[in-house]
């Protein structure tokens, strides 16, 4: 039985080729993705090890903030010398160093990364631990003086000499370059910025007594927790922060790690679809292969093979094909690391091949994923096999029981079928988002399980009403790739729900991200009266002096300032939440429309007043006149009276939870070193939106990081930023695309195979080669339509009950992109034509009287 295995699976090795390249592709995004993210791991795990300090005492965190406020937590410059004086410290370093800045050159051309990476600005010290060295000129030596990354220097072209200005918080400065300093280490992506001590004190924190922390050596044989412990008993263990230099990697990976989990997990969902739709082709593959082998199976029975040997040999075939596939996937996964290491030296960050890293739970997941997809697909096949009767050897018929599955199926896809419809609507009528977010993703699950499962039942009256055209406009050629079609429904349904998976996918998330596109514009048109927005181009506050050129451009009339905070509020139920607040000047009705439940503007900017969502306050027990006590960064702790009460639809809490926003001047208050967020700006009388506008780019040209838009660049921004997920949406289908002609490639193939006497008898009576391709293409095209059809319908379906969850946040809007759908549609039986190439062309090159002798 085993020798009789191999030389079956050699036999058909042509034919599982494409099964394998399936399983090749979902091995390949496994193995791929953990490979690149623990080679990542690693090297950045040796980076924070080998520059962190011993120990590290910085600003206390007392929340976590959202959306940054622009100000900068600081320490007492002074505390380095009174850390020095503590036993078992060798040394201490003030740091001084920060994130939110810009950089640009001579022609206001911005020096740092676009890439997202940051560009940080830091003093120079040397230590045995620091992550560059200075490889030419000489180090900062006073104010105006700075050294620059040797990696940024060179992407931006920037020499020694060349003056830099530097954005910061404080104020603008600038400054020439005097040196070039060269990473020792794996460069993350960011552009460094190096001044003296005191001119970084001064210039980026505003202050020569100020540091955002300190870095303390320990003296040789005292340990960075002794020393730690001994810092904190003498500074307060809750005044400041204190981390050891294995601490401070842990936390610094653990930040690397979300970044590292966005892109592990996005691969993963390709490995997912890729493994779901691939298990529908091996289904399909090895479903025809043993009905095609009727007779040889039949004869092993009649030659003594039980049910048993039979059902293991047909599994040990899928075993060989999950190992190949699982082997070669696991080759390509490799390539695919490398090429994402080299994405990211591309993008700026400098990760070096040689120190690529293959772990032990790689290539068990790749073979895990592989062999087991493959085995599981193959199974029901198998015992389908091992039920061939030894008399099946005496007639060239398919396996007996064709009937028998489909009723089953038609309970089965029934029951789940009813089951997830419950849950959609469920999630329909649902008015908590946890509860709906739920039922939807139970919904989905159960209607796509009830989809395949009753697919087959699906054909014949689908296909009809698809190919009913055919007849008319092909003769008989278009009668018979129908016929062709609804000859198995089994088979038709499994090759089509390999196209459907992932255009169910595409065709709901088109509907979510089109409601969402027109939720936004709807609220944007709703909300915001102002002529401008001028805002960071990545939305982080910007320097005071911005404010102050825009209140002096000609023609500039109302400007109202935007700030954020991050906020906790204890409420009257006893919840203690985490948000971000909003700060504005008192014209806010002038250029933003919102609509109060209970009070109004006036009431929520007062001094010591605070507004709130109205079904926010209603859920935690807040009324007007109620008091909520507030807390601030640094600790800083106000009583804020509930003044207005808005409705979160038309409401300025640009979805944080709790709609809070406030006057402007209790952030000043709480959060004295505050930037704005956001100018909002109205035409003054006599001047045109356009001219403004002109006037407002000429003033900012000095700060390329800071731009003026208006409503319909607003939504602009909106639309491109939803897009990033449509893409994201778009690669899975071009993946689900790919796996599925191979399905539908395999499934013509094999039918030809199957169909070759009767092939041949058509060539016989007069069947013309080009009328031969033609109708293995229309038959390819109503099984690939087929698929489009039921996944656009399922797809649909989802959309709309996502739109419902989408509602209970406010975005109420729903859209359907029905220009997507009908492209969808087309791009299908392009599909189906592509598909039907090869199979078409090895149909029509047969011999005639071969294929008639065929048995």
């Amino acid at each position: 039985m085993l020798k009789a295995t191999l030389r079956s699976f050699l036999a058909h090795k042509g034919r599982l080729l494409l099964s394998a390249l399936a399983v090749l592709l979902s091995v390949a995004f496994v193995a791929g993705s953990l490979i690149f993210s623990d080679t990542v791991s690693r090297t950045f795990d040796r980076l924070f090890a080998s520059t962190s300090a011993d120990v590290t005492v910085t600003p206390k965190e007392d929340l976590e903030s959202r959306i940054p406020s622009g100000a900068t937590p600081t320490v007492p410059a002074s505390l380095a010398q009174r850390i020095a004086r503590i036993d078992g410290v060798a040394d201490t370093h003030v740091d001084a160093s920060v994130e939110n800045i810009t950089v640009v050159d001579r022609d206001n051309e911005p020096v740092g990364p676009t890439t997202g990476a940051p560009t940080i600005a830091t003093n120079w010290y040397v230590t045995d631990r620091s992550p560059v060295e200075l490889t030419s000129g000489h180090a900062p030596e006073g104010p105006g003086q700075a050294l620059l990354d040797a990696d940024t220097a060179k992407k931006k072209d920037v020499k020694i000499g060349d003056t830099l200005t530097v954005l910061a918080q404080p104020g603008s400065f600038k400054v020439e370059v005097v040196g070039i300093a060269t990473f020792t280490t794996t460069n993350p992506g960011a552009a460094l910025v190096f001044l003296d001590t005191r001119t970084a004190q001064t210039e980026l924190l505003g202050s020569p007594d100020a540091a955002t922390g300190i870095s303390v050596t320990a003296a040789p044989g005292v340990g960075d927790t002794v020393v730690k412990q001994r810092i904190a008993a003498e500074l307060g263990r809750t005044t400041y922060a204190y981390q050891t230099a294995e601490e401070q990697a842990e936390s610094s990976a653990a930040s690397l790690g979300g970044f590292l989990d966005v892109i592990k997990y996005v691969m993963l969902g390709f490995a997912g679809i890729a493994t779901l739709v691939g298990i529908f082709l091996i289904v399909n593959t090895f479903s025809m292969l043993i009905a095609q082998r009727t007779r040889e199976l039949g004869l092993l029975r009649a030659l003594g093979a039980d049910r048993r040997q039979v059902r293991r040999s047909v599994l040990t075939e899928a075993t060989l094909l999950g190992l190949v596939g699982s082997t070669l996937g696991l080759a390509a996964g490799i390539g695919l690391a490398f090429g994402l290491i080299g994405l990211m030296g591309a993008l700026g960050m400098s990760l070096k091949s040689t120190e690529i890293v293959i772990g032990w739970a790689t290539p068990v997941s790749a073979y895990a994923v592989g062999v087991g997809v493959t085995f599981v697909a193959a199974y029901l096949p198998a015992r389908r096999a091992a039920g061939v009767s030894p008399m099946a050897a005496l007639a060239d018929a398919e396996i007996a029981g064709v009937g028998r599955p489909l009723k089953v199926r038609a309970v089965v896809g029934s029951v789940v079928g009813v089951a997830g419809a419950a849950a959609l609507v469920g999630c329909a009528v649902s008015t908590r988002t946890a509860s709906a977010a739920s039922l939807l993703g139970l919904g989905v699950v159960l209607t796509l399980v009830a989809t395949v499962t009753a697919g087959p039942l699906l054909v014949r009256p689908v296909i009809r009403v698809l190919g009913g055209a055919f007849p008319a406009l092909f003769g008989s050629i278009g009668r018979m790739s129908q016929r062709n079609a609804l000859r198995n429904p089994r088979r038709t349904g499994a090759t089509a729900a390999a196209l459907m998976v992932g255009l169910a996918l595409v065709g709901g998330m088109s509907v979510a991200s089109a409601s969402m596109t027109k939720s936004f514009d709807d609220q944007i048109d709703r909300t915001l009266g102002a002529d401008f927005i001028v805002q960071n181009q990545n939305f982080t506050p910007f320097p005071p002096e911005v404010t102050d050129k825009i209140r002096a451009t000609d023609g500039a009339g109302l400007v109202v300032r935007q700030r954020f905070s991050p906020v906790a509020v204890r409420l009257p139920d006893g919840e203690r939440i985490e948000s971000t607040a909003a700060a504005y000047d008192p014209r806010l009705d002038d250029v933003a429309h919102i609509t109060y439940t209970e009070g109004d503007t006036a009431a929520a900017l007062a001094d010591g007043s605070l507004a709130m969502d109205g079904k926010f306050a209603k859920d935690h027990g807040v009324r007007i006149g109620s008091t909520i006590p507030v807390e601030f960064p640094a600790g800083r702790k106000a009583d804020l009276t509930v003044a207005a009460l808005t409705d979160q639809d038309t409401g300025d809490g640009f979805g944080t939870q709790g709609g809070l926003y406030f006057g402007i001047g209790t952030i000043e208050k709480y959060v004295p070193d505050g930037q704005e967020s956001a100018l909002y700006v109205n035409a003054a009388p006599g001047t045109t939106a356009d001219q403004l506008r002109s006037r407002l780019e000429k003033t900012l040209d000095p700060y390329p990081q800071v731009q003026v838009r208006d409503q319909a660049d607003y939504k602009k921004l909106v639309r491109d930023q939803i897009a990033v997920l449509l893409y994201l949406v778009y690669a899975l289908l071009g993946l689900a695309i790919v796996i599925a002609v191979l399905g539908v490639v395999n499934t013509l193939a094999l039918s030809v195979v199957e169909r070759t006497r009767e092939i041949g008898l058509l060539r016989a009576i007069g069947l013309a080669r080009r009328q031969l391709r033609r109708m293995i293409r229309l038959e390819s095209v109503v099984i690939a339509v087929f698929g489009a059809v039921l996944g656009l319908a399922l797809g649909l379906v989802w959309g709309v009950c996502t739109q419902q969850v989408l509602a209970l946040q406010g975005m109420k809007a729903l859209a359907i992109p029905w220009g997507t759908v009908v492209a969808v549609v087309v791009g299908s039986a392009v599909v189906g034509i592509v598909a039907a190439l090869l199979p078409a062309l090895r149909a029509s090159r047969m011999n005639v009287l071969a294929a008639i002798a065929h048995e």
